[in-house]
């Protein structure tokens, strides 16, 4: 039977990155996949197939981008994890051409060989609607620029299916030569290489950066992420319960995470992306606010170490309070505070009513 297919390898591929992801977002590994012809996806018979691949960037109608989500998505996902979990039941070989690959995927068990041909068949049907999956590893989303400079001729054998790809792009043809060799290491070592990246031949690694700190100069150093998930979003609200103590000639480390997420809002993302943070201090944490005068007359210290870097984030906007109760329990009045720190009647009116305005309520000890 001849089927209208498109690079079966880099399919097979694919689909064991896919379903490393979708495997940390909760589907077991206990799952047994449908044998060939169940579902949505078209059985696979003996034959040729020649054809022109199509790229990754679209996407159904309804979907969100970088995932596959859709009403077939679990079917295919059984399939995924029955190969997977099956990797040394299936043996596999690989000739390099100049311009590519030749591969042969089988396995003499005959349930795995089936399994192998409904993937393909399931994955050419995701790449022909298109309905494309996310691609996290750096050498298949370099593949999926390049799928229409791919020439792909697949067969399938009573065993399993033997492809032949290549290009007239010489670059491209590593990238060929490079993921077919994932792909061998996949199929020897399963999950465990399925949740690896892999980098692109050629290209040196993105060189790690230093801290920054583009908002508090001397304290909370971040690194820049600019392509990673979860981007700091402007209009936040974020209140900070410091309760814990320190030694009283070392600055408290709560603050130190404090100005980390001003320095994060303000250049750990790919923007910038206001922020409004309060801290509220108590317990532990109440004469950390003190100013030098009276911090001095309580630890017979030189000053208090925290001073700087509370000026620092009172510059940056941060809203700071003290209990009030916590403060005249331990000996102390509003005028033993800096400047400026507020004195609240106490932390728990201070976090309800900062909660009731939107704040994001996050306690901070030590």
């Amino acid at each position: 039977m001849i089927a209208n297919s498109s690079r079966i390898l880099l399919v097979l591929l694919l689909s064991v990155v896919w379903c490393a992801a979708a495997d940390a977002q909760g589907f077991g590994r206990g799952r047994m996949g449908r044998g060939p012809g169940q579902g949505q996806g078209p059985g696979a018979g003996p034959g040729q197939h020649q054809g022109q691949g199509r790229g990754p960037g679209a996407q159904a109608q309804g979907e969100r981008p970088g995932h596959g989500h859709d009403d077939q998505h679990q079917v295919d996902m059984e399939v995924f994890h029955y190969l997977l979990e099956n990797h040394e039941k299936i043996r596999r070989t690989v000739k390099e051409l100049d311009n590519g690959v030749e591969t042969l995927t089988e396995s003499d068990d005959a349930s795995v060989a089936a399994h192998i041909k409904t993937h393909v068949e399931q994955m050419t049907v995701r790449i022909e609607k298109p309905s494309p999956i996310r691609m996290r590893d750096p050498l298949f989303a370099e593949i999926f620029q390049h799928t229409k400079k791919i020439k792909m001729v697949h067969e399938d054998t009573p065993k399993g299916v033997k492809v032949t790809e290549t290009s007239d792009d010489p670059y491209v043809a590593t990238l060929i030569k490079a993921h077919a060799k994932v792909v061998s290491q996949f199929v020897e070592r399963g999950f465990a290489e399925a949740h690896k990246n892999h980098p692109v031949p050629g290209r040196q690694p993105e060189a790690q950066p230093g801290k920054a700190f583009p908002k508090i100069k001397a304290n909370g150093g971040v690194f820049n992420m600019p392509n990673a998930a979860q981007q700091p979003r402007a209009g936040s609200k974020i209140a900070v319960d410091v309760t814990s103590s320190s030694d009283p000639n070392q600055l408290n480390p709560a603050l130190e995470k404090v100005a980390r997420f001003v320095n994060l809002y303000a250049g750990g993302g790919k923007e910038p992306a206001n922020v409004e943070i309060a801290i509220v201090f108590h317990g532990g944490a109440t004469l950390a606010v003190l100013n030098d005068d009276a911090y001095k007359s309580t630890f017979q210290t030189e000053g208090n170490p925290n001073l700087a870097l509370l000026q620092d984030l009172h510059h940056a906007g941060v809203q700071m309070y003290v209990c009030g109760q916590s403060l005249q329990g331990k000996g102390k009045s509003a005028q033993d505070v800096a400047v400026f720190v507020d004195t609240a009647v106490s932390a728990l009116t201070t976090n309800v009513n900062l909660q009731s305005d939107g704040y994001t309520y996050i306690p901070l000890g030590n």
